[in-house]
């Protein structure tokens, strides 16, 4: 009930956001109509098409993003049909082409003597259905953390209902607005005679709004322009009524939020780096059954495990993704657990989840547990069945179950791994395991596996697709699905741009010709950027700077000291790793050859 009433309050804040202003023209188009017969059924199907849309698009997958987008352009031009009729009267007179005269209808029939009052109904609800087709709110948390569940989860009464809630408490908003706009309006006729002036005037807002959300402005330039966010009011009220178990050292699995309509995309991911230590092993209480393993599309490493199955053995479940920094770092230790507890009844499984699409190919997952060298059994996760099971948010995640079945411990994100080895140690002794050793491993990891420098981090996860994408300061912002030529700018902190002929998609950005370039910002002694290279395979070379010059003793693993790299394989690269005082430096990445894939940068 409270993630009810959180939606709802969720959804009335939008009046204060920037991207309601392009909606607000279609609204007030009839302000001058009675409410009942008007407003309301416009509110009412402009909650119902957003809250169908929103589901649709979290649980159907891009098939679903495809088809709505025709639904868009049609309530594009119905909209722009309905603006100029507003505007032109007296063309819809003779305006004779299905469409043309169906925008004629849509704003005359209210006013026609003889049209009955269903028909005005149907005639607003049908305008109430495309703004809702063309609403792209500023999402915050709320909104975020209801998608999120619409994505693990699947298709769900609940989450419809909560969308629901969430576009009824936009629809009371307006409506408020709606009510006083509507008298406003009417005094207005009566007071001036300016009727036909402000129905043309109305007509210019209404074209104006296509125009904006057409060339989605709409989730772009307003969401940038926003004096008035409600973000940190949403998430103060998440926090008081939902505190974060994981500390500040995980990766949260993304929230969605929407963008240029129904797009799916995910919010601003946190990047955790201080873990809450970890209650002595003998108070740890029980949590819960082992859940059922079942869901995997894949087992690496070994045959399907199964919790029955698994019983008399102590269980250490890590879910990962291999593009996560979070998780690089984490495993040098889960491979040593696994190692050095094996003969001692500790069976690890990891349960590979994937956040980017690249990593749902299982021959990528394959050559990544290789190069990692972990040889323990991996669940490929495709679907989240095992994450749904678990109830499980974070990357990394780790639980930790008793030879009865039981899980005892849970542990999100990085950090704490001696308090996370001394629970396998109790575990282990609970289930008999009399020789059970009482030191601790010692890790030395190097490249992406090596430890954070955490005090000096001070740039968050970037992506680089429009759906999550933050802080993008090339001249013009981002063109969506589409070549576009764009020039660099000059980056403030923890701010980004690129350069060159690039196509930019919900979840990456593709360099469609030579020579383009991105350039970052940052604050971290680590900087790693995850690339692939184009759909033929063909390695694309670059070449990396760090203000204008090369690299030198600061590159990464994955560059030499004069900045040179070849992208080969969808992964995240290592390509700067500071030597020396760390302090804000600019990020140049030149791609020599076209058709690179780029997805995020993190840093450590």
């Amino acid at each position: 009930m409270i993630l009810f009433f959180l939606a709802y309050f969720g959804g009335m804040l939008t009046i204060v956001s920037p991207c309601i202003l392009p909606v607000l023209p279609f609204v007030f188009a009839r302000a001058d109509r009675p409410f009942i017969r008007s407003g309301l059924p416009i509110l009412a199907g402009m909650a119902a098409a957003f809250a169908a849309v929103a589901t649709l698009a979290a649980v159907g997958g891009g098939w679903a993003v495809r088809v709505n987008q025709y639904g868009r352009d049609a309530a594009l031009a119905l909209m722009a049909l309905f603006g100029i009729a507003l505007l032109f009267p007296v063309l819809s007179d003779w305006m004779t082409r299905p469409l043309v005269a169906l925008g004629a209808r849509l704003s005359q029939s209210a006013e026609q003597p003889g049209n009955a009052q269903d028909s005005s109904v149907l005639t607003s609800l049908l305008l109430g259905v495309a703004t809702g087709l063309l609403w792209a709110p500023c999402a915050g948390p709320v909104l975020g953390l209801i998608l999120t569940g619409a994505a693990l989860q699947g298709a769900n009464a609940q989450t419809s209902l909560l969308l629901l809630a969430y576009a009824a408490g936009a629809a009371t908003s307006l409506a408020l607005a709606l009510l006083v706009g509507g008298k406003a309006f009417a005094a207005m006729k009566q007071s001036l005679g300016a009727g036909e002036w402000i129905r043309r005037g109305l007509g210019l807002a209404v074209l104006a709004a296509v125009t904006v959300i057409g060339f989605g402005l709409d989730s772009g330039f307003l969401t940038r322009i926003s004096l008035s966010s409600t973000a940190s009011l949403e998430q103060g009220l998440l926090d008081r009524f939902h505190s974060d178990p994981a500390g500040a050292n995980a990766q949260i699995k993304p929230s969605v939020v929407m963008t240029g309509g129904p797009a799916m995309m995910s919010g601003n991911p946190a990047m955790m780096m201080t873990a809450k230590p970890t209650a002595p092993a003998e108070d740890l209480p029980v949590e819960g059954a082992l859940p059922s393993l079942s869901g995997a599309v894949e087992w690496l490493n070994s045959p399907q495990l199964t919790a029955d199955a698994l019983k008399g053995k102590v269980v250490l479940v890590d879910f990962w993704t291999y593009s996560c920094i979070n998780c690089l770092r984490a495993i040098p230790y889960v491979r040593a657990w696994a190692e050095k507890y094996k003969d001692q009844g500790l069976v690890v499984i990891g349960v590979h989840a994937p956040e980017f699409a690249f990593e749902k190919n299982v021959n990528n997952v394959r050559a990544a547990i290789t190069s990692l060298g972990i040889t323990y059994p991996v669940a490929i996760d495709n679907d989240y069945a095992i994450w749904r099971a678990f109830n499980n948010q974070y990357w990394p995640a780790h639980y930790f179950i008793d030879a009865k079945g039981q899980i005892r411990h849970h542990h999100f994100g990085e950090g704490d791994y001696d308090g996370s080895e001394r629970v396998i140690q109790q575990l282990l002794a609970e289930a008999g395991g009399s020789t059970t050793p009482g030191d601790l491993v010692t890790v030395s990891a190097s490249g992406s596996e090596a430890a954070s420098d955490m005090g000096e981090v001070q740039s968050p996860e970037t992506y680089i697709g429009y759906e999550r994408t933050e802080n993008f300061v090339s001249p013009g912002g981002v063109v969506k699905d589409a070549r576009h030529v764009y020039t660099a700018a000059r980056p403030r902190l923890n701010e980004w741009s690129i350069s060159g002929a690039w196509t930019i998609k919900g979840e990456h950005a593709v360099l469609n010709g030579k020579d383009g370039s991105i350039v970052f910002r940052f604050h971290s002694r680590d900087l790693h950027l995850v690339l692939g290279p184009p759909a033929d395979g063909k390695p694309v070379r670059f070449k990396v700077t760090i203000d204008d010059a090369a690299p030198g003793e600061s590159h990464g693993t994955d560059i030499d000291a004069e900045g040179q790299g070849i992208v080969t394989g969808q992964r995240l690269y290592q390509l700067v790793r500071q030597n020396g005082e760390i302090a804000d430096h600019t990020f140049a990445i030149k791609f020599l050859d076209p058709g690179v894939q780029a997805f995020a940068f993190t840093f450590g």
